[in-house]
């Protein structure tokens, strides 16, 4: 693709977008939470914006979970094998070698949720020979994470060619599409006969990476036994893996060293990984690129109007608010009070993000729930494997059947369940323990909507939440050296003193001040936190300074 055509126009490079999961629809359950929804968010918006943009993923046949709570409230998982009779068979195959067999992939494609192509790869169904790889989403040990890490990269490389679709830059969403990297500079070697080196380079100039994960321990890692027993090396030597990425085989240091440009997903985040990464991200510079959310997705529509009017904004809310309880009454039989404060928390039930802080002293919380002036609703799933993230579920279903009709936990989330909670609770609780928060976009799709955020300081909440204007934040100044225990005891006290002497009061007392609060928190969402403001930024900061660099590079 030539950067100008005849007249001087510019034009725009086409990026191919790798992911290992994508958040469309609760109807294409292809997703375990944030990093699949944002890349669903990604491709809509590219599509609404009219960019040259595809995306590559992996067709889950088994989700990632169902998850459902038994008498004793505890999570359990069940695994449906799902028919996508409505996605677009495009005829076409290609196929990967993993521990010495041939895999065949079956390329499928969706646009039907109002998002750019998806092409999805498949090994099959369950049942078939190499079915099992891509039936489950993050399921299986290591062994079966590098195979579907051979299919989403080495795979995905494969099928634009077979597909016979062009692109300019590859776009890795997280470490998981590293070995898409390994597939063009073995294209290199074999096709054009180049050094590894030299294909390095060139390969360095298609690629540009975002890192999500703001510990270091949290990034992905693999044994070069493993890499070599399941053909992930594809072609390379040990010492041109180790190369990528050391010792064990690290798949962010990799996709970093193999990028030209990278990015991390909030101002804040942005420092965290320059910190984490600094010995190895000279030649590819990590910037900050703030996520966003589609707007048209997540944005009441009743909402949206009201706003843009200047109709009763309350009123849109108040919709909403019914809207969701009539659905928790549907779900659970709970009959919430749409007149007292409802809190929402809802996301991956993971020990950072701390869901069950606020119950962490029922003596103080207790009796405001009892009396009748809080509401909270939670939702949210564990990894399959994870024991500590279904215990956190365990303690939130307690706190549920012993505030019966104030405190709501919804079982098996999913996108369905998020559109209801964020459009329609009256605050939005964000305690996770910092900087573990990369972004955290979940509140900004209630700020959408004028749910006001309670919120620490942490990925994105700094560059948009202002203090008593459009939410609360528990910290405006944090010492660097707080331990874990003295951060949950401080913002413990933090959330209690803000929720009990500003929200409550505020809420029941002050209802044009909370009005004033939604619409500046709309206002600010609007205009700083949507996936096309992302996207144009991915645009007009990345993709076409790689792009120019690598046009100048060939001339």
């Amino acid at each position: 693709m030539q950067h100008t055509n005849n007249q001087g126009k510019k034009l725009l490079p086409k990026v191919a977008y790798f992911c290992m999961e994508y958040g469309l629809h609760e109807s294409l359950p292809l997703y375990a939470g944030g990093l699949g929804i944002l890349a669903g968010d990604y491709l809509k918006s590219a599509r609404d914006l009219n960019l040259p943009v595809i995306g590559i993923g992996i067709l889950w046949r088994q989700d990632y979970t169902e998850q459902f709570i038994d008498l004793e409230g505890q999570p359990y998982d069940v695994y449906p094998t799902y028919n996508f009779d409505f996605l677009e068979d495009t005829d076409v195959y290609t196929q990967v070698n993993i521990a010495g067999e041939e895999v065949r992939l079956k390329i499928w494609h969706t646009n039907r949720h109002g998002n750019a192509s998806l092409y999805l790869l498949d090994a099959g169904r369950p049942a078939m020979k190499h079915g099992n790889i891509t039936a489950r989403l993050y399921g299986g040990g290591p062994q079966e994470r590098i195979a579907q890490e051979i299919i989403l990269g080495i795979g995905g490389v494969r099928a634009l060619r077979a597909l016979g679709v062009e692109v300019d830059l590859y776009h890795f969403n997280e470490g998981h599409a590293v070995l898409a990297g390994l597939e063009l500079i073995r294209e290199k070697i074999e096709e054009q006969g180049l050094s590894f080196e030299e294909a390095w380079e060139e390969t360095r100039q298609q690629v540009v990476f975002t890192t999500h994960t703001p510990v270091e321990a949290g990034n992905e890692k693999h044994s070069h036994h493993l890499l070599f027993q399941l053909g992930a090396n594809n072609g390379l030597s040990y010492e041109q893996l180790v190369r990528l990425g050391g010792d064990p085989f690290n798949m962010t240091a990799a996709a970093l060293r193999l990028s030209s440009l990278s990015n991390g997903v909030s101002e804040m985040h942005g420092k965290t990984a320059r910190k984490m990464w600094n010995h190895i991200s000279e030649k590819s510079p990590i910037i900050s690129i703030t996520n966003g959310v589609h707007a048209p997705t997540w944005q009441a529509p009743e909402i949206a109007r009201a706003y843009e009017t200047g109709g009763d904004l309350w009123q849109a809310h108040m919709e909403q608010k019914k809207e969701l309880i009539n659905f928790v009454q549907e779900k659970t039989g709970a009959q919430m009070n749409p007149d007292a404060l409802l809190v929402g928390f809802a996301r991956r039930a993971a020990a950072y993000k701390r869901s069950d802080l606020i119950f962490r002293n029922t003596s103080v919380i207790g009796p405001v729930i009892e009396e009748g002036k809080l509401q909270l609703i939670f939702s949210g799933k564990a990894h399959p494997d994870d024991d500590l993230g279904k215990s956190i579920i365990k303690d939130l279903v307690k706190m549920d059947r012993q505030y019966k009709d104030r405190v709501v936990f919804l079982e098996n989330y999913n996108m369905e369940i998020a559109r209801k909670i964020v459009r329609g609770c009256d605050v939005w609780l964000n305690n996770p323990c910092r900087p573990l928060e990369a972004s955290g976009t979940s509140g900004m799709k209630a700020a959408l909507n004028g749910v006001l955020n309670l919120s620490v300081l942490d990925g994105w909440v700094g560059e948009g939440l202002k203090h008593r204007v459009c939410g609360w934040l528990l910290d405006e100044h944090i010492p660097e050296d707080l331990q874990e225990a003295d951060e949950d005891e401080r913002d413990l006290h933090a959330l209690y003193q803000i929720l009990l002497e500003e929200v409550i009061p505020t809420f029941y007392n002050k209802r044009e001040k909370w009005v004033e609060m939604m619409k500046a928190s709309i206002e600010m969402a609007q205009s700083k936190f949507t996936s096309d403001r992302m996207l144009k930024e991915y645009y007009e900061r990345m993709y076409l300074k790689v792009f120019r660099e690598k046009i100048l590079a060939t001339k």
